[in-house]
């Protein structure tokens, strides 16, 4: 599918993944909808693209927020979304200040899940109505993580979060299969976030020292292509991708 002139989505697009996903594809020509949290930048990074971009406040948890981002350039039909939403608190299970609280558990379980599914189901009714272009009539693009196949210890709720979106494809992409929509997931290893950027140089360069090859951090722009690509070949469907130059982490 070639993404210039139709509606795309991106979640979490104020920064990181999110934003260079933005970026590239509307470089490609698509009607951007920007969504992340009413503090963040989106409405900023949107004016930086200019025209075809606009910025959607919303909370992914909230069926009412995704709707409302959902309608923006709604003239323009919804063709993809790429979904970047998420956190990462770390904690152990039993941690040198106690048991990990169930309340952080389910927070992160309710952001990075339940924000996915969320955004996935929401989509679909829309696309589900779209005329089929090179047979698609939508795609959806989650993001998972090498937690879900590798969780370090202080991952339990991320990791178990991105195991679900992990076994969640499979099923998603059969269930909408009949309506002509794709989905796939896309798990990155250790990329140049906000979060990671913040670290000092040295750590940053003994992290990309770990991966087999190239090694050094993944950069946004990479992810943002293999989004580019998965709405545009038709086969890919039903898969989770790992982004990850070949690392395989350690317990820590």
């Amino acid at each position: 599918m070639d993404i210039a002139g139709k509606r795309v989505m991106v979640t979490g697009a104020a920064s990181g993944l999110g934003k260079s996903t933005a970026e590239a594809l509307h470089a490609l020509g698509g009607e951007i909808v920007l969504v992340d949290l009413p503090t963040s930048a989106g409405s900023e990074v949107a004016a930086s693209l200019g025209e075809r971009a606009h910025f959607a406040p919303a909370d992914v948890t909230t069926e009412d927020d995704v709707s409302k981002a959902l309608d923006v350039a709604n003239e323009t039909p919804l063709y993809a979304v790429v979904h970047c939403a998420g956190i990462a608190p770390p904690g152990r299970i039993l941690g040198r200040s106690g048991v990990l609280d169930l309340e952080r558990f389910r927070a992160v379980i309710d952001v990075n899940l339940i924000g996915t599914f969320n955004v996935l189901r929401l989509a679909a009714q829309r696309m589900a109505s779209n005329e089929p272009v090179d047979g698609d009539r939508g795609v959806v693009i989650m993001t998972a993580s090498i937690a879900a196949f590798d969780g370090q210890i202080g991952q339990a709720a991320y990791s178990s979060s991105k195991a679900a979106v992990h076994g969640l494809t499979l099923t998603a992409a059969r269930d909408l299969a009949e309506h002509h929509i794709r989905v796939c997931s896309i798990a990155p290893g250790i990329f140049e976030t906000p979060m990671l950027l913040g670290l000092p140089q040295a750590a940053q360069d003994s992290l990309g020292a770990q991966i087999p090859h190239p090694s050094r951090l993944g950069k946004p722009s990479e992810f943002a292509a293999l989004a580019a690509h998965i709405i545009s070949n038709p086969m890919l469907n039903g898969e989770t991708i790992r982004l990850d130059g070949a690392i395989r982490m350690p317990p820590r």
